[in-house]
């Protein structure tokens, strides 16, 4: 068969074959009566081989070796096929998140796009200055893709960056909350945290009403960090995990301030001073946690906080002993008795 043939019937050019010739990929030994090429049955299959094998992304040299070489792998060959085109799947993936964001900015003009650009290098920088600059200035500037920033944010380390990139969330209001909520449910622990103290950050009526969905969470960190907030806010729902944490000795004395706030309304004081008292009578209650439960009832008023204090006065260590008196000589008169 003729290279003209060949060429019709494999969908392969006559030039290409002539260039597997130069190659010696496919080098038909016949010859016709005019002295053109003629591809023996042989010849026709090798070129299907070659063509199969370029369509796994192979080069012709890989190919030539794949057929020639009696010692070839191809468990070897197909394992660095697949990194290469892992490693261009990845590349074509970031190529088109920038892209993305670009468009998301909505530039009028190629300088909005070269600035935008200019942020999102500096926001993937190496250098932590240069990556705080960059979120400082995005939200001044007001072009950077608010996906940006959460992505920056959930994965930031160092603590002035990420503080940075925190207050650059909070003035764009409710636009990244969404994917702020996913970041609480990462599967990396670190992650979470970062969500829930950007959600934090941003304090609105949106971010407020995630927060108390996060009390929930199966993260105890983020239920932590979700009580804090919202805890000085009057959410009862926080007492538990507050108190939780004054037990546990974890923020401690954030979380007695939080039920010092929410013990402003009667009934959440009377519901405060009864689970500390509660924890004072387990059997794991400590002298160091007594101390702690001790210091918590220092802002809660009523008849049962004073009490407890009065027991609590008694308490054979001494330090116990000692801040519960203090605490009494500090309280007004009408905590003494009942209200």
């Amino acid at each position: 068969m003729l290279i003209g043939e060949v060429a019709r019937r494999s969908g392969v050019s006559a030039r290409m074959l002539r260039h597997y010739d130069s190659l010696g990929l496919v080098r038909p030994k016949g010859r016709s009566g005019t002295g053109y090429r003629e591809y023996s049955g042989e010849d026709i299959r090798r070129i299907f081989h070659i063509e199969s094998l370029r369509s796994l992304g192979l080069s012709l040299r890989e190919v030539g070796r794949a057929l020639d070489d009696p010692d070839f792998t191809p468990s070897v060959l197909v394992d660095d096929l697949i990194r290469q085109t892992l490693d261009r799947i990845a590349n074509e993936t970031e190529l088109l998140t920038r892209l993305r964001r670009i468009g998301a900015a909505e530039p009028t003009g190629w300088e909005d796009v070269l600035q935008v650009v200019a942020l999102l290098q500096a926001l993937g920088s190496d250098s932590a200055g240069r990556r705080q600059r960059a979120a400082l200035s995005s939200a001044a500037e007001d072009r950077m893709p608010v996906e940006a920033l959460v992505e920056a944010a959930l994965s930031e380390t160092d603590p002035n960056v990420a503080g940075a990139l925190r207050w650059a969330l909070a003035r764009s209001g409710d636009d990244g909350l969404v994917l702020l909520a996913r970041g609480l449910e990462a599967p990396e622990a670190e992650v979470r945290k970062r969500a829930v103290q950007a959600i934090t950050a941003i304090g609105n009526d949106t971010a407020n009403s995630l927060l108390h969905d996060a009390l929930t969470n199966t993260d105890i960190v983020v239920r932590r960090y979700a009580a804090l907030a919202l805890g000085p806010r009057g959410v009862a729902d926080t007492i538990p995990t507050l108190i939780d944490m004054v037990v546990a000795e974890v923020n401690d004395v954030e979380a007695a301030d939080a039920l010092s706030a929410l013990a402003t309304d009667p009934a959440s004081a009377d519901r405060i001073a009864a689970e500390l008292v509660a924890h004072l009578d387990s059997s794991v209650a400590d002298s160091s946690m007594r101390r702690r439960l001790t210091q918590a009832f220092a802002g809660i008023p009523g008849s049962t906080a004073s009490r407890a204090l009065a027991e609590l006065a008694q308490d054979e260590d001494r330090g116990v002993a000692l801040t519960a008196a203090y605490i009494i000589g500090l309280r007004e008169p009408g905590d003494a008795g009942g209200r």
